[in-house]
């Protein structure tokens, strides 16, 4: 794999296929060897004799004199340990200056393990190549190298820090210094990192206890913060031992170096002594000028040794848990505690997770949430500002190692004097994660007079004594994953789902009290449809009058059929603006829809086909019946002028089933209909009565099959807007009938 930034070519770096990258240059010979973990070829190097034996890239490489470069490979061997080198040249390929050689690892060892070193370019410089360096004790001992890089040094995006500091010193020692207690200097461990992970490897910072007691040491540069920002640093850390109490902080200065604050977060070490990655947060306070890194053992003993490198200081921002959250990192990732986080209600209690990459989604901890009952508890989180009247999401993700777990995340809001102003109280989800992660979110308005916010999360314990972790909490302004709106003036409630799963299959339901129906689509029923883009519009013009209705949707994989989450809506209206109004709508083709004034209810009669049989010598006769039908009779309505007259004209012409929806408390249920025979009278006999009184024979029938066709809010004017010419409107529709329902070719 090619290493980003890197000046060698792909032979030079991988040693695939051959050694042609590299030249020996001293007391060796080179061979293609294999076992590589960035191809399987690597650089073997076998000495001649006792002593040096040095190799070097084949190639030199143009760099820019003054310019920082690092170089670094993995190395590998059980006799001797090595170093790594950056000669400089002229553009003669002559030598200039002095060659930049890393310290030599403290050990051999014959694991793969990274060399690493960093210098400015002199005066003179207009090439340099990679040197690769092993002392050996004899003829015909053998080294081996890999993973080569010369370009600009890898670094942490964002990082406030110099790559000298970030690195533990691949330039030289000084970025680091002693605290407390301590002595400092640099040193080379045989550390097995990753053969694609760049940021770590090579020269670390080695803090040496002075006496018994606690020690620190801290980074010599203090980058300047803005106060009320969140920061977020970070070192990997190697104990003494695996017991020892090791600490990473954050201390905020003000303009005269002097400490106003810290932040610390405590090291919970697996039983193994390693290399760890311990973060530490939080905001910059008022008076804040700048920051530094620290790290340090608590009651550490003399002569013991605390190995750091891959120090960061960045904004939080720059890797966010959730882009655009409003939550701060420490109450969202839980790496150095719970944060603001308490138990608002219940029995449950929340700790960190511990030891170090037991549980963790983002980062190596998480909230590990114990109830010793099977009942709700509500965990909320601290206060944060929100902005009125825009939707909100509060997500968080969720793991249990057994049993089925009833988890609703909520928002409470509070106005600028922080009185409450009531929290959401939408129905739990049932999570069964078996150990894995699962995402759960919300989509919830903010009140027109909030000001701030804390996430809640309601969870059910499914038994006594159940435990929970839960991860990357965030609470984000942004665009509903699901809503649905109601459109009164049109009786349409328009659905936008967002976030679909490209490729797994979809259903939407319709959700009214305790019944549920399969939302109509483009294509017919939206029930294990595949999802084909991220985003999908649908319009549901058979949502029932004057009642709440919500809508869910469903994801599974299209191969497996495993579920892959749900979201639900919030629940909304249609209304009518007069009791005896009542909508004829043409499911397949709503913009043929019209909104008409009842006169006369129809008074229903269930017609049923009967055979009656005289039996000789009995007083009953024998009658056979099928099924009794479905309700017939006649509709009365008025239209009030002539484009009503026509737009009803419309509504019947097309002669599909129709669904004629009236006022709830009527006792006149929304359901299909054949309309047959029509008739049109004037109330008067005037030409000039614009009013008509219509009467509908209606037979009801099943819901017609098939998806909607175009759309009722598809106007004159969205042609004007939509199209800059006619010529645009002919090729984007094949017939007029098309461009009326919006049917494009393409």
């Amino acid at each position: 794999m090619a290493i980003p930034g890197n000046f060698l070519s792909a032979v030079a770096e991988m040693v695939d296929p051959d050694t042609s990258g590299w030249t020996t240059t001293l007391n060796c010979t080179k061979s293609l060897g294999s076992g590589g973990r960035n191809g399987d070829g690597v650089l073997t190097l076998t000495s001649v004799a006792s002593g040096d034996m040095q190799a070097a890239t084949s190639a030199a490489y143009r760099v820019t004199a003054g310019t920082a470069y690092q170089a670094f490979a993995d190395a590998a061997s059980s006799t001797q340990p090595e170093r790594i080198g950056i000669q400089w040249l002229n553009a003669s390929y002559a030598a200039v200056g002095t060659a930049a050689w890393s310290l030599t690892t403290d050990a051999a060892s014959a694991s793969w393990h990274r060399i690493s070193v960093a210098a400015t370019a002199p005066v003179g410089a207009i090439y340099a190549r990679v040197a690769l360096s092993a002392t050996t004790t004899a003829a015909a001992r053998t080294h081996f190298f890999e993973n080569v890089y010369l370009g600009p040094p890898q670094r942490t995006s964002g990082n406030l820090l110099s790559f000298n500091a970030e690195s533990g010193g691949d330039v030289d020692g000084t970025a680091w210094v002693a605290d407390a207690n301590c002595t400092v200097t640099r040193d080379v461990p045989v550390v097995t990192w990753p053969v694609n992970w760049y940021l770590s490897g090579g020269e670390v910072v080695k803090a040496t206890t002075t006496a018994n007691g606690n020690m620190a040491v801290r980074c010599a540069e203090a980058p300047s913060v803005q106060p009320g920002v969140d920061y977020r640093g970070y070192l990997y850390i190697n104990a003494p031992t695996s017991t020892s109490a090791c600490w990473v902080e954050l201390r905020w200065m003000d303009g005269t170096g002097t400490l106003i604050s810290t932040k610390r977060a405590a090291l919970a070490s697996p039983a193994a002594v390693g290399w760890y990655r311990q973060i530490v947060s939080g905001v910059a306070p008022a008076g804040a000028d700048h920051v530094v890194l620290a790290a340090g053992v608590t009651s550490a003993t003399a002569a013991q040794v605390l190995r750091v490198e891959g120090a960061t200081i960045q904004q939080a921002a720059t890797a966010p848990v959730a882009i655009g959250t409003v939550m701060p990192y420490e109450d969202a990732s839980f790496e150095q505690g719970v944060g603001q986080w308490t138990v608002a209600s219940g029995v449950a209690t929340i700790a960190r997770s511990t030891p170090w990459g037991a549980s963790g989604y983002d980062g190596v901890y998480a909230m590990v949430v114990t109830s010793s009952t099977a009942t709700t508890s509500v965990l909320a989180s601290g206060k944060y500002p929100v902005t009125p009247g825009v939707n909100w999401r509060a997500q968080i993700q969720f793991s249990a190692a057994s049993g089925t777990w009833a988890v609703a995340p909520q928002i409470h809001w509070y106005d600028a004097s922080g009185t409450s102003l009531g929290a959401s109280s939408l129905p739990a989800d049932s999570l069964a994660p078996a150990g894995g992660w699962w995402r759960d979110w919300n989509d919830i308005i903010a009140p027109a007079s909030a000001a701030s916010a804390r996430v809640e999360v309601d969870v059910t314990a499914p038994s006594a004594g159940a435990v929970c972790q839960l991860d990357a909490v965030s609470l984000t302004q942004t665009a509903p994953a699901f809503s649905a709106t109601a459109d009164s003036s049109r009786a349409v409630v328009t659905l936008v789902m967002r976030e679909l799963t490209v490729g797994a299959t979809l259903t939407v339901y319709r959700v009214v009290g305790s019944t549920q129906a399969v939302v109509r689509g483009p294509s017919g029923a939206l029930q294990g449809v595949v999802a084909t883009s991220a985003q999908m519009v649908v319009e549901d013009y058979e949502a029932p009058l004057g009642v709440d209705v919500w809508y869910r949707i469903e994801q599974y994989d299209a191969t497996t059929g495993a579920f892959g989450g749900s979201e639900a809506s919030a629940t909304v209206r249609l209304t009518l603006a007069d009791v005896s109004d009542c909508w004829i709508k043409d499911p397949l083709q709503p913009q043929r829809n019209v909104l008409v004034r009842a006169s006369a209810a129809p008074d229903w009669s269930r017609p049923i086909e009967q055979t009656e049989y005289r039996v000789r010598g009995r007083r009953n006769s024998v009658i056979l019946s099928d099924v009794r039908g479905g309700l017939t009779g006649t509709l009365a309505v008025w239209t009030d002028d002539d484009p009503g007259r026509g737009a009803l004209h419309f509504a019947l012409d097309s002669g599909n089933p129709l669904l004629i929806q009236f006022s709830p408390g009527l006792g006149l249920e929304d359901s299909y209909y054949a309309v047959g025979d029509i008739t049109e009278a004037r109330p008067v006999a005037y030409g000039g009565e614009p009013r008509r009184l219509w009467s509908l024979a209606l037979t009801q029938q099943d819901a017609p099959i098939g998806g909607v066709g175009g759309t009722a809010g598809w106007t004159v004017q969205d042609v004007l807007t939509t199209w800059p010419t006619a010529l645009d409107v002919a090729t984007a529709y094949a017939t007029v009938l098309d461009l009326v329902l919006d049917n494009r070719e393409a």
